[in-house]
């Protein structure tokens, strides 16, 4: 019987690990290890909030672009993670190991403390953007002026 998957809500607490695993002549396997502090804010009756029995887990995500990802989060962000927690054992000279790890089906960036976002460009509008510079020698464009603003009496 297979562990139903669950959604969790936390803040990294150190620097995302990223390891790469060869995988024969396929792609390599790429791992991204994060250790998260995943909360459990009780709202007080003065406001505020208290934390009753939030827990560490390292999580780890098997994603093709983790390299991507490790570096983009950062200690501190607040993520959600959904997957299994799994008991992770192991042995080691100095005796017998268990600890809590989440196998992540995802890991989100939630806006908390976040202050800006920038998009690169999707597929379809690089091709596009490709397409007509092939096409079409570039254009000068000129440079707005920061603190110009369109007039509000001129119509579009």
């Amino acid at each position: 019987m297979s562990t139903p998957v669950q959604a969790w809500e936390g803040n990294i607490g150190s620097t995302p690990e990223f390891k790469e695993f060869p995988n024969g002549n396929k792609e390599p396997r790429r791992l991204l290890r994060i250790n998260v502090y995943f909360d459990n804010s009780i709202p007080k009756e003065g406001g505020g909030y208290e934390d009753r029995g939030g827990f560490w887990a390292n999580v780890e995500w098997w994603h093709k672009d983790a390299e991507h990802y490790a570096a983009l989060f950062q200690k501190g962000m607040r993520v959600a993670v959904a997957g299994r927690a799994v008991m992770d054992r192991w042995e080691s000279d100095e005796g017998q190991f268990e600890a809590l790890k989440i196998q992540a089906n995802r890991v989100s960036i939630l806006p908390h403390r976040v202050t800006m976002v920038n998009l690169a460009p999707s597929q379809a509008q690089q091709s596009a953007q490709q397409a007509q510079s092939r096409t079409s020698p570039p254009q000068a464009q000129p440079d707005p002026e920061p603190d110009e603003y369109p007039d509000p009496e001129h119509p579009f």
